[in-house]
């Protein structure tokens, strides 16, 4: 099934929420390596929410997770993502794409694009890297230039496009030093400066490579069956446009169809205790964010009213009368910002 929808606007009110610690800007380094989200104070007038993403690719770490926590801060939101993750031979690559910038645009969430500079040899594998850190004062840079920008968060990111060519030869040029130091092999340099001439060379070039590639992923994903996911029935894919004429490419667990309902399941399964992980469930909870605020929902031609639903599942028989007293109030805040925002959660043993 394939789902085409816009999104006007976003309005949602978030419960589920923590408070966020403190760090002043010259503690970024530690607020970095102790923290994935906080608030940062610039100076007595400029606070920041910060989160940032272990690799641009959006299934590792939770990032959503992350990003959702900052959603509730008043003032100016930001996301910080690695331009590429290169683990080493022995581990994962991954590039950043224009569909996830664009979703942080759709979100109001001003995103700035970092790189590694430093990183430590993982000591389980031969070709392989680990704790790997942002350069920090470009990282400050780029905070404090925000703290007094003025336009909105599609701008900024815009602006950061027309950085990403420059931004990922520099991170290149950085894995090729750690390589250097730590005595690890890295992916090949050549293909990933070939990889880099392709995506990054320009902003329309961005768009357009990153497009098809998420495209691809979309159709893909949906016919795989993801660890953490139990579905009774056949995901689907929806593809979103904005007023901006923006595209964001998803797949949804499940979707049925009943009248002139149109279901849209986000499922969140754990194998053990009672409900899934915090994260897992904010994660689940991005994708509510954004099916609360689809309009012109249409399949085959078709209109139909979106139901977002999403769907907590375990392996354990359910009884909320079992849940400790932290699970208890989550589950009490999810139950409440599903209620105020208009979406369903079903909870059910497998």
């Amino acid at each position: 099934m394939e789902i085409y929808a816009e999104v006007k606007g976003i309005r949602y009110k978030v419960f589920l929420k923590k408070p966020l610690p403190f760090y002043h800007i010259n503690e970024i380094s530690k607020a970095l390596s102790e923290r994935g989200n906080f608030i940062l104070e610039i100076d007595k007038e400029n606070q920041i929410a910060i989160s940032w993403w272990v690799s641009p690719k959006r299934t590792r770490s939770y990032p959503y997770s992350r990003v959702y926590d900052t959603l509730s801060f008043a003032g100016k939101k930001v996301t910080i993502i690695p331009i590429m993750k290169d683990e080493g031979k022995d581990g994962d690559r991954d590039f950043l794409q224009w569909d996830t910038i664009s979703l942080m645009s759709l979100l109001g969430i001003y995103t700035i694009v970092g790189y590694y500079v430093e990183a430590e040899r993982n000591p389980n594998f031969t070709n392989k890297i680990t704790n790997q850190k942002f350069d920090v004062e470009y990282l400050k840079n780029e905070i404090v230039r925000l703290s007094y920008y003025q336009s909105d968060a599609l701008h900024w990111n815009l602006e950061q496009i027309d950085k990403i060519w420059e931004i990922a030869n520099r991170a290149l040029d950085f894995y090729n030093k750690i390589s250097k130091n730590l005595g690890v092999e890295m992916h090949s340099i050549v293909s990933a400066r070939k990889h880099i001439e392709k995506l990054y060379k320009s902003r329309e070039e961005f768009i357009k490579t990153s497009r098809n590639l998420a495209r691809k992923a979309q159709i893909r994903e949906t016919s795989t069956l993801q660890p953490k996911e139990f579905i009774a029935g056949k995901k689907g894919i929806i593809t979103i446009k904005n007023y901006l004429g923006g595209i964001y490419y998803f797949t949804c667990d499940e979707i049925k169809i009943e009248g002139k309902n149109i279901y849209l399941i986000e499922s969140k399964h754990t194998s053990k205790g009672l409900l899934p992980s915090e994260e897992d469930i904010k994660d689940g909870l991005l994708k509510m964010v954004l099916y609360t605020n689809l309009k012109n929902v249409m399949y085959e031609g078709r209109e139909y009213n979106a139901v977002p639903i999403l769907r907590l599942t375990t392996r354990s028989k359910f009884r909320k009368e079992l849940l400790p007293k932290s699970k208890l109030e989550m589950l009490e805040a999810l139950e409440k910002e599903a209620e105020y925002n208009g979406f369903k959660i079903e909870i059910s043993s497998v």
